[in-house]
């Protein structure tokens, strides 16, 4: 049986992320759960079947600290797994809804995709204009002097009529931070960023490039034609732009079960205390 890597990005509710893992326990199956530095969880009360990320990161909403902990782990997962399917990136407000059998079964059938949920971004239609996440500098983090310095360049940018174009000529593209990409898909990824340091510097200039770093790479690689354009995640977005998904609750199991997802989000560990039950009997079933 193919192996299946599951890398999961943790912050808070240690018991929460312990249940996770427990779930995913399989001898087909290798965790990894990346602690944000900053967070206040013991790395020595988690789950012992899952392994610990050593290279780890404080990481920030909305800036390329997201991508450098995604892009640290998966250096480590390649250095320690030598054969592997795919790497699962979840959250740990994710949870299972199939079984690990059939978890196993349907990525077997997708063994040759890339489940990655991405659209063009640009104007036209059908496309996510959200060009102003790379056409600018943004900086979220650092000293005010150099934020400073990015709302200079902005204005002076604006009034020029310039904006920032992606190394290489690359078309920019995005989508969920939440994936499953191929082994060999993976090491590419890590090869051109070794390759190009271009890609770095740029990204980090983006606001949100968890959203845009990993999509503008596969779309601009071979693998562009493996992917699937979705991740088979089930998450119920709020009306009027909002920022983060709804949590979900009870009320929602029935739009869950009805889904061909393998995970759902946003999973709380009080919120959803009705949710979690009916979850683990669906896997069950």
């Amino acid at each position: 049986m193919t192996t299946q890597v599951f890398l999961i990005q943790a912050h808070k509710d240690l018991d929460q992320l312990n249940a996770l893992v427990e779930q995913l326990r399989d001898d087909d199956f290798i965790v990894y759960v990346n602690l944000d530095r900053k967070c206040a969880l013991d790395p020595n009360a988690v789950h012992p079947f899952a392994r610990r990320i050593e290279n780890r990161v404080d990481v920030h909403w909305g800036t390329f600290s997201q991508v450098q902990a995604v892009l640290n782990s998966l250096e480590q997962i390649v250095a320690e797994v030598p054969a592997f399917d795919k790497v699962i990136f979840l959250s740990a407000q994710d949870f299972p809804l199939l079984s690990n059998a059939r978890l196993k079964a349907a990525l077997a059938e997708l063994s040759g995709s890339e489940l990655l949920d991405t659209v063009a971004i640009g104007t036209g239609p059908g496309q996510w204009a959200a060009g102003f996440r790379y056409q600018y500098f943004h900086r979220g983090e650092g000293p005010p002097l150099a934020r400073l310095a990015c709302r200079v360049a902005n204005r002076a940018m604006r009034a020029t009529g310039i904006t920032r174009r992606l190394p290489g000529g690359m078309r920019p593209y995005g989508g969920s931070s939440w994936w499953a990409l191929s082994q060999a898909c993976v090491l590419d990824i890590l090869a051109r960023v070794r390759r190009d340091p271009r890609l770095v510097r740029f990204f980090r200039r983006c606001a949100c490039p968890d959203e845009m770093f990993f999509q503008t790479l596969v779309m601009n690689s071979p693998f562009a034609s493996r992917v699937l354009g979705q991740n088979f995640r089930y998450v119920q977005w709020p009306e009027h732009g909002a920022r983060n998904p709804k949590i979900l609750d009870e009320g929602d199991f029935e739009r869950i079960a009805a889904s061909r997802a393998h995970f759902c989000r946003k999973i709380d560990s009080a919120a959803s205390a009705g949710l979690v039950p009916r979850l683990l009997a669906l896997r069950a079933a």
